[in-house]
């Protein structure tokens, strides 16, 4: 699987921006699907069913849509298109691509949308206010460092914490990965801003790693699978002395170090903005994991999938979530019955690798549970 992303900082968020911006979402129904029967999942060395794009759909605005938005601080691009659209994931549908407009596809505090209609379908223009108008009039190098300002797709806040973490580990990863050894002390577990031994690889001075510990394996729950570890996030450390053993100096921790944690690179280079849109083809996976051990999960919490890129998951992909039915007797009748899947709410994929993908639940109209099914919107 792909290796996975670990520490954003701001100031590289901008990485990768406009060529995700660019995507477009097909159009899917908008309309929560009856309930469906149990899926029939591929084999675990089947591959991946062929694209299958969706019959189109009509956009249908909100009932009271404003004819013009003046955007503020602190939006999300999803919150703009909910603000003007029942089914936000059909923002594509709607976004007019100024080419007068510099960086047309990033939007900024104080810029005014308007719903305008061409050809008997709704757009959304886009008029710059004085702050963007002002960055657009900056030299190449100046502009570059103010463009962090345009607004996010999610709120930043709700992942920013997940986003330092590595959260999925390969058996490969884990096996080469550098590790700690001990400490002066001999102890076996360790807290911040004290000094342990680390081995594993050629370390430079001032290298900083994310301390790892490996967690349970995830799997695949429709064959028993393993798709990956889940990788706990215990805190970061500086190399202060190289050599075998080399020391590391532990900086603010999460939670105690122990010895054989797992040392990572610190990356940076994490793109949150990104058009919501429902996937190109047709994606039928479940929740097999939820951030910190909960089982029940609600509006803003962040869950893994067990698809992931090659079942067709990019970030910006909206997803709806089915409450998964229970089997249950029938104390009348006799027998089992199975009772129909429930919709609870939509999910976006933020991040994806080759077979998960974590996702931010952004609405829940139901509980959500580990083991619910996700589905095309």
């Amino acid at each position: 699987m792909s290796k996975p992303i670990y520490r954003p900082t701001r100031a590289r968020l901008l990485s990768g921006i406009a060529a995700a911006l660019l995507a477009a979402g097909c159009a899917s129904t908008p309309e929560a699907p009856p309930p469906a029967p149990a899926p029939v999942v591929q084999p675990a060395a089947s591959p991946p069913p062929p694209a299958a794009q969706a019959p189109a759909a009509p956009v249908r605005l909100q009932p009271r849509h404003p004819d013009t938005y003046v955007v503020k601080k602190g939006d999300t691009l999803w919150d703009i298109s909910a603000t003007f659209l029942q089914d936000p994931w059909f923002w594509p549908e709607i976004w007019y691509v100024n080419p007068q407009v510099r960086n047309p596809h990033l939007i900024f505090p104080g810029d005014v949308l308007t719903l305008v209609w061409v050809d008997g379908r709704p757009r959304i223009t886009l008029d710059r206010g004085e702050y963007g108008a002002g960055i657009d009039r900056l030299g190449p190098q100046v502009r570059v460092e103010l463009l962090e300002d345009a607004i996010f797709t999610i709120p930043y806040d709700r992942i920013a914490a997940f986003l330092g973490r590595p959260t999925v580990l390969d058996r490969d990863t884990i096996d080469r990965a550098p590790y700690i050894l001990s400490s002066r002390r001999g102890n076996l577990a360790h807290g911040a801003h004290t000094d342990v031994y680390v081995r594993g690889a050629n370390f430079v001075d001032d290298e900083s790693f994310a301390i790892i510990n490996v967690g349970r394996p995830l799997r695949d729950p429709d064959n028993g699978r393993l798709l990956a570890y889940e990788g706990i996030y215990v805190g970061e450390g500086q190399i202060v002395r190289t050599g075998d053993p080399a020391t590391l100096r532990l900086g603010a921790t999460a939670r105690e170090a122990l010895n054989g944690d797992k040392l990572l690179p610190v990356q940076t280079d994490f793109p949150l903005r990104f058009t919501p849109r429902a996937p190109d083809r047709n994606v039928e996976g479940r929740i097999i994991n939820v951030l910190d051990g909960v089982t029940m999960v609600s509006a803003y919490q962040i869950v893994t999938l067990n698809r992931g890129s090659r079942h067709g998951l990019e970030p910006g992909h909206v997803l709806a979530v089915w409450q998964a039915g229970e089997l249950i007797d029938d104390r009348i009748r006799g027998g089992r019955v199975q009772l129909p899947d429930e919709f609870a709410g939509h999910l976006m994929v933020f991040r994806s690798y080759d077979e998960l993908s974590y996702g931010l639940i952004m609405q829940a109209s139901n509980e959500i549970r580990v083991l619910d099914w996700v589905r095309n919107p």
